[in-house]
């Protein structure tokens, strides 16, 4: 019975003595991976004594490893601000380049909106007041009196009609002159014609070339941003949205500047044709006065005789 006591006394002290070993609690924690514990046996005494018990630095124990391979690893990466700057200062430099391209188109888009809706306001305003000076003229010098030194388009008419009637004077018939001045009359609608619709070609390319501009670098970017996911063998959606926003947004960029440039070009149609209708009415009134002039001398002579 005492053998069986010690027995039980000794297992007992061994079981504690492991326990203390792999308790967090000593002087330094135990690591988070550790060794099967092993516990070498001894050969129970034949003959057990009253005394001391074996001391328990005589056993050797490790640490079972905590059932799972990998220590957990910090994945905290800083985040990655979507903004528009920091899309486009990451991204490539071509697509970058692109953009800035976009962007100026956009800044000239809106410059020749500004130029042609003043230009086109004056001009219309002048040509209209032009209109209503000489409504009651009679003669081409009375409605050059009328309009006095203004610029308008209607003064340029009614000049080009005096040179040809009185460089014209005795050499041919009205027939003649009429041609002559009408011809010098499709000169300068013409000519007025090219400068309105000034800077509406810039538009026009602009409107219809920055989609595909656009397209390009997104093209290119997402090329960039595969070659990237590649590289890092991952599909993780943080590692792969940044480069796929910065390339969406070279799109963004032309369509920017394209949709505006197409607006303004079509308003800017509509606007210069109606401008254009008033230059057809000038036009009508410098040879309706020339026709008076030519019918008057006609008059004059024959009272003559």
């Amino acid at each position: 019975m005492h053998t069986s006591l010690l027995r039980a006394t000794y297992a007992v002290m061994s079981v504690l003595a492991v326990l203390s070993l792999a308790s967090p609690s000593s002087a330094q924690q135990a690591p988070a991976q550790s060794q099967p514990v092993t516990i070498p046996a001894q050969a129970a005494p034949s003959t057990l004594v009253p005394g001391p018990l074996p001391a328990a630095s005589g056993m050797t124990a490790t640490i079972p490893a905590d059932g799972g391979g990998k220590s957990a690893k910090s994945t905290t990466a800083g985040l990655h601000e979507l903004s528009p700057w920091s899309m486009f200062m990451s991204a490539d430099i071509l697509v970058k380049a692109v953009m800035i391209g976009l962007a100026l188109a956009s800044l000239a888009t809106w410059t020749i909106f500004i130029a042609k809706m003043i230009e086109l306001s004056v001009v219309r305003r002048k040509l209209r007041a032009a209109l209503g000076k000489i409504g009651d003229a009679r003669s081409l010098a009375e409605a050059q009196f009328a309009l006095g030194a203004g610029d308008s388009i209607l003064s340029s008419l009614l000049a080009a009609a005096m040179r040809e009637a009185r460089l014209s004077a005795g050499i041919s018939g009205d027939a003649g002159i009429k041609e002559r001045a009408a011809s010098s009359f499709a000169e300068i609608v013409r000519a007025e014609a090219r400068r309105i619709r000034l800077g509406m070609g810039v538009l026009a390319s602009i409107g219809a070339t920055s989609p595909f501009v656009g397209l390009f670098g997104t093209v290119w970017g997402i090329m960039n941003s595969f070659i990237g996911i590649s590289k890092s063998q991952t599909t993780n959606l943080a590692v792969v949205a940044p480069g796929i926003a910065e390339a969406l947004l070279a799109t963004a960029f032309g369509l920017a500047a394209a949709i505006p440039a197409v607006i303004i070009y079509n308003h800017f149609s509509r606007v210069t044709k109606g401008y254009l209708e008033l230059v057809g009415r000038a036009t009508g009134a410098a040879a309706r006065l020339l026709s008076r002039d030519l019918d008057r001398t006609h008059v004059n002579t024959r009272a003559a005789e």
